[in-house]
């Protein structure tokens, strides 16, 4: 299978994603899910989410909709437009399923696909992580990783307008 029809299978709708998500689960795999807006993809980004996929057998990533990182991050974002940003995250070979959402939080998507771990980075508490009552509600575990300091896409946008 070529690479490119490997990366945009890993990339499903909802109902693709829920029914992938069960098929994972009856044959006993631990689902992790996390999301985020992922704009600019940086070493923060990419530890944390080799971790996140430490954490189970599969990896499901909630991807922020163009629309949503707009209205979360301001009209200057994002910077990759959504195809990139999909595209981006899913020829990571430890990703194994990329959704997008449209909503400013994944919380629809979490109650479609009840995965077995949530998991965010450490800039979060665990008690206030969208989706938690979802996760916990079936006996799963809610989690956060440690953020690491001096990589933010926040920090690259200021660092490029500073260049100019």
């Amino acid at each position: 299978m070529s690479a490119l029809v490997q990366i945009e299978a890993k990339i499903h709708s909802w109902e693709s994603a829920q029914a992938i998500v069960q098929q994972w689960q009856k044959q006993g795999e631990t689902v992790v899910f996390t999301n985020g807006c992922f704009d600019l993809l940086h070493y923060g980004h990419l530890h944390y989410l080799a971790q996140a996929r430490d954490l189970g057998h599969r990896l499901v990533l909630g991807l922020n909709s163009a629309g949503s990182v707009c209205r979360l991050k301001g009209p200057h974002r994002p910077i990759n437009d959504e195809l990139t940003r999909t595209w981006q995250m899913a020829a990571l070979t430890f990703i194994d399923a990329v959704v997008v959402f449209e909503e400013d939080t994944p919380w629809e998507l979490l109650q479609v696909l009840q995965p077995d771990i949530l998991v965010k980075g450490g800039d979060y508490a665990p008690e206030t992580i969208v989706g938690a009552d979802i996760v916990l509600a079936r006996g799963g575990k809610v989690l956060t990783l440690p953020f690491i300091e001096g990589y933010s896409t926040t920090a690259l946008e200021q660092k490029i307008k500073n260049s100019l």
